[in-house]
This record gives structure tokens, sequence and C-alpha cells, in this order.
């Protein structure tokens, strides 16, 4: 291949991701900004950025942990998700999915979110999936975020 191609492929990767970034942003675990616009993920709690857990008596940032997920799951596409309202903050609540997968259930059944047993029994089974075979941060030592806030 030309220096030349190699050279207008970048070009044309470096402007699809900046263009992608503009778009979509992960928050962090269980939330997005599409265009702007916050999105909440209805029914499910992921831990804080500023989150700790500790896996072999080491900290690890489960708050990032989770965000570095959903990254990864969103990849290149830009999230379709269905409005159910806002929260007590005025933030859209979502569920929002990838090539037709939710997110939220991704989240929550591979270790990384909580079911939000407080406002939705939707992901409850997936919870359990994922404590039973210790996934994500069901293999570490850890606070629920909605306990971690109180701190």
């Amino acid at each position: 291949m030309s220096k030349k191609i190699v050279f207008s492929l970048f070009i044309i990767i470096f402007f699809a991701q900046n263009a992608l970034s503009d778009i979509l942003k992960v928050v962090d675990g269980d939330t997005i900004k599409i265009s702007g616009k916050k999105i909440r993920f209805s029914g499910i709690d992921a831990p804080e950025i500023n989150q700790n857990c500790i896996k072999n008596k080491k900290k690890i940032s489960c708050g990032i942990l989770a965000k570095e997920a959903l990254i990864k799951k969103i990849g290149s596409k830009i999230p379709k998700c269905i409005n159910e309202g806002k929260d007590i903050y005025k933030r859209t609540l979502a569920e929002c999915f990838v090539n037709g997968e939710s997110l939220s259930k991704f989240l929550v059944r591979n270790g990384y979110a909580f079911a939000y047993r407080k406002y939705s029994k939707k992901f409850i089974e997936d919870e359990r999936f994922a404590k039973k075979n210790k996934l994500g941060l069901w293999s570490m030592k850890f606070k629920y975020p909605w306990e971690f806030r109180k701190l």
C-alpha cells in the first residue's frame, strides 16, 4: 500500500472518530450523552467514577472499569435509546441498545452495574447470573453505588 493511501485512510479514521466523539460521550457506567443530551440508563446503577473496589488486596477503580466496559461495548456505534421519562434530576431515563442488545442488560449481566431495585425489577435475573458466576464487580469487594453515594 502506498504512503498516500495509508495517510488518506488515517485521515478518514481520524475524522470519523472525532465526528463520533462530537455526537456520543460516555459519562460513566450508566450515563451517556448523545448530541449533548444526557441519558441515564433506567433500571440500573453503576459505580461512581471515583468509586473503588478491592480485588486481591488492591484498589481497583470500579467506576472507571464500568465506564470502560460500556465504551468497549458501544464501540463505534451510536446507541438507539427508548425514552422512559425523566428522573428527579430532570435527566432523560432510557434503555439504550447497540445492535439490538440492551446496554443495561449487558452491564448488569457482566457485573459492571447492578439492578436498581428501588426503581425497577427488570434486571434482577441478570444480576443473579453475574453474582453466581462472580463476574465483574462480583469478583471483588465493593459497596453498592447507592451506599457509596451516602458516604
